[in-house]
């Protein structure tokens, strides 16, 4: 089932972590009320199998498995973006025709790159996101992210918009990040759909100055991102600019000390979740990091520590 939501899609898309039981196995349960929490946060919609839900950690199976469950249980209420990202043409289409088929809004893209020396061209790039726009009908976000290690330049990026029916989004979280969106909306025109910000919102309201109009965040606290989004959007700046500022210590929290942790352990926190396991070999929070993070978000009352209570 599709969203019923209308592009352009706008406001805040976070990141569902993939939850996994003490023993590493899915919680699919844990899952799907991790994305009902997500929306009842006020999510305007969430991605899925992104870096930040440790999809490098799962199977080909598993990645189907969740999606279909997550996309089955929203059942439409908001729209889904789902990671196909792979370095073949061939594997990310047939991901993101699948996707497609389970109702997903969106799939979101990274340039092809395997490991720290394995990478393309320009002209293998433009030929990889044709290939998969021309066997889809719905909207391709190209996440612009350092860890790709592909140089993705302004003139490119608004180019592949022009000439690529489906490139319509842009996760833009590279240093430096407000410039280059100010400058992808200024070379591309109507055809950038979705200018959107991410790394967890550290830079959001120099992005949105810039012409942002989404936010691919952390999931653990949507409620707090809507706080900053939603005024900006209807023009009420310095209202967003003191939303920012009450906000940025957990966001700063989160994307320097913890990563794509932080969500999990809000949500167990407050009894979304009933494991905040990470799958081996990555490693549990110090105990002191994961104090200090929720010393944090205590004093903001987020959604999140109260929703399972």
């Amino acid at each position: 089932m599709t969203s019923s939501a209308q592009r352009p899609y706008r406001g805040v898309f976070p990141v569902a972590p993939t939850i996994f039981d003490a023993n590493g196995n899915l919680d699919l349960d844990g899952q799907r009320r991790c994305v009902d929490f997500m929306i009842d946060a006020g999510s305007h919609g969430i991605c899925i199998l992104a870096n930040f839900s440790e999809q490098f950690v799962l199977t080909d199976a598993e990645r189907e498995t969740v999606m279909h469950a997550v996309l089955e249980h929203v059942a439409g209420r908001i729209p889904v973006i789902v990671t196909t990202t792979h370095f073949s043409s061939a594997e990310c289409t047939a991901r993101s025709r699948e996707a497609q088929a389970a109702g997903a809004a969106m799939v979101m893209i990274m340039p092809p790159y395997h490991g720290a020396t394995f990478r393309v061209g320009e002209p293998a790039i433009y030929e990889f996101y044709r290939v998969v726009s021309d066997a889809i009908n719905i909207p391709i976000m190209i996440q612009d992210a350092p860890v790709a290690g592909t140089p993705l330049s302004v003139d490119f990026l608004a180019r592949m918009a022009n000439e690529l029916a489906n490139v319509r989004y842009f996760k833009i979280e590279v240093p430096m990040a407000a410039n280059k969106l100010r400058g992808l909306i200024e070379k591309g025109g109507s055809v950038i759909e979705g200018p959107w910000d991410g790394e967890e919102a550290i830079t959001l309201m120099a992005d949105l100055d810039a012409g942002a109009t989404g936010a691919m965040t952390g999931g653990g606290y949507p409620d707090g991102i809507r706080q900053i989004i939603d005024p900006f959007l209807a023009g009420r700046r310095d209202e967003a600019v003191q939303a920012y500022a009450r906000w940025l210590p957990l966001i700063n929290y989160e994307n320097r000390q913890c990563g794509l942790q932080a969500c999990k352990v809000l949500m167990r926190e407050g009894g979304v979740i009933k494991s905040d396991a990470v799958r081996h070999p990555l490693q549990p929070l110090h105990p002191a990091t994961r104090a200090g993070l929720i010393e944090i978000a205590r004093s903001l009352d987020p959604v999140v520590l109260r929703w399972g209570r």
